[in-house]
């Protein structure tokens, strides 16, 4: 295996809105048990105090295909696509050789909510092996040598603004093979490193897509309201692309498979670059624990399409992400005013959920209009979903069914998703 899968810590959406940063704070055990199954159509359970409370309207119908209400213009607004930009790539040259009497650099950046190292040579002795870690080694994830391509190789992040690569050799006695040893080791050309709370300050907001006030609620907040809601939301995870853009993805159906935009993953490449994080969620409603999340790489890409906008890609470690569930979709068309929710990573901060809309006459996120331009005509449903940078690729899930509906891609208010029923007749056969 080229990399391996560790657990990292986070933290909550709700520290970030008042710091405006991504400091690590305390952290929880894996929560592992599923949540209890209620029926589709039975009534939400009273809400638990530290949960919203939801506001939820009669079903709509959803008989035909249903087309725009008569007389009744469309909403259409800029939109708004693409990566979110969490950190910044420094350059750096640094080496670490067998013949150096140090076996570990220290990469410390103060402030910054992770530090990843990038490899342009890793050149080891057979049953020799890098670990980068965090100051306190909580944080651990090894590298193993080989010979790297003009791309050169990601080390997987470490939360906190400290990252320390050590050296691990088998033989302790290596002095007598002279320049062959000279010609191996380890060199890390670039850095990528988190926003530290000011640089996130400074950065550009992009909150066009949050529709009137921001109704998100960390994903925790709905274990009791609605469980089966908070349990859905384990399947979909952060992704952390090329050290410092995001993205957000989920695993569709029970085999290792995974969606997410085309304007976040195009090639096995990039699938290979990725950070898939499971689990990172709040511990506690608006808390500042986390629990502790897996992290595995993508893999390879399996199909992708621009008009549609996504990309269906596998993962590495597959066995080790199984107990967080994952989604399926509901391949009818949903009907305007249909009640919906969207598991997303903003920011990519912690899981949040968004279900209520102070936009929506009701109240509730729900279809605005079930056959709306995307990149082509009718591709689309739109909503008032609250969504931010970085939710891109989130699955839109209708409350009736607690199945997808759509593939989050355009913020812009209203904000749109791709129909599954059209990403599925391309898919279907490799799923």
């Amino acid at each position: 295996m080229r990399r391996t899968v560790a657990l990292v810590a986070g933290v909550c959406a709700a520290v970030l809105a008042g710091a405006a940063g991504t400091t690590a704070y305390a952290l929880t055990g894996q929560e592992t048990a599923p949540a209890v199954r209620k029926p589709a159509d039975a009534t939400a359970a009273a809400p638990a105090q530290d949960a919203p409370a939801p506001k939820r309207a009669a079903a709509a119908d959803s008989g035909a295909a249903p087309q725009a209400a008569a007389g009744k213009p469309e909403r259409q607004a800029p939109r708004q696509v693409g990566r979110e930009r969490i950190g910044v790539i420094e350059p750096i040259q640094r080496v670490l050789g067998y013949l150096d009497t140090e076996r570990t650099m220290t990469f410390q950046y103060p402030g910054a909510a992770y530090v990843k190292p990038h490899f342009n040579h890793l050149l080891l002795l057979p049953g020799d092996y890098l670990t980068v870690s965090d100051p306190t080694g909580q944080e651990v994830h090894r590298v193993d040598g080989g010979l790297l391509d003009s791309a050169g190789r990601w080390a997987m992040s470490v939360t906190g603004d400290t990252a320390v690569v050590e050296l691990h050799t088998a033989r302790p006695d290596v002095l007598g093979l002279g320049s062959k040893l000279a010609q191996l080791g380890v060199g890390v050309d670039r850095v990528a490193r988190g926003y530290t709370a000011d640089e996130r300050k400074a950065a550009e907001p992009r909150t066009e897509s949050v529709c009137g006030g921001d109704d998100k609620s960390d994903a925790v907040c709905y274990r009791s309201s609605d469980p089966v809601a908070y349990e859905r939301s384990k399947a979909v995870t952060r992704l952390l692309i090329n050290g410092n853009e995001l993205c957000t993805g989920w695993r569709i159906g029970p085999n290792n498979r995974m969606l997410t935009n085309n304007h976040c993953m195009v090639t096995s490449r990039d699938a290979y670059d990725t950070e898939v994080w499971f689990n990172y969620q709040c511990a506690q409603c608006g808390g500042h624990a986390v629990f502790r999340s897996t992290k595995v790489w993508g893999d390879k890409v399996l199909s992708t399409d621009k008009t549609l906008d996504y990309t269906l890609f596998t993962i590495e470690d597959f066995e080790a992400v199984k107990k967080f569930g994952y989604l399926q979709f509901d391949l009818r068309r949903p009907a305007r005013g249909e009640e919906l929710y969207i598991p997303q990573h903003p920011s990519g901060d912690p899981t949040m959920i968004a279900m209520d809309s102070d936009e929506d006459a009701n109240g509730t996120c729900a279809v605005d209009n079930p056959n709306y331009t995307g990149y082509a005509n009718g591709t689309d449903v739109s909503y008032l979903c609250d969504t931010e940078g970085g939710s891109s690729g989130s699955p839109v899930l209708s409350r009736s069914t607690d199945k997808v509906v759509a593939l989050h891609h355009f913020g812009g208010c209203p904000n749109s998703g791709v129909r599954v029923d059209l990403i599925n007749n391309k898919i279907k056969s490799q799923l």
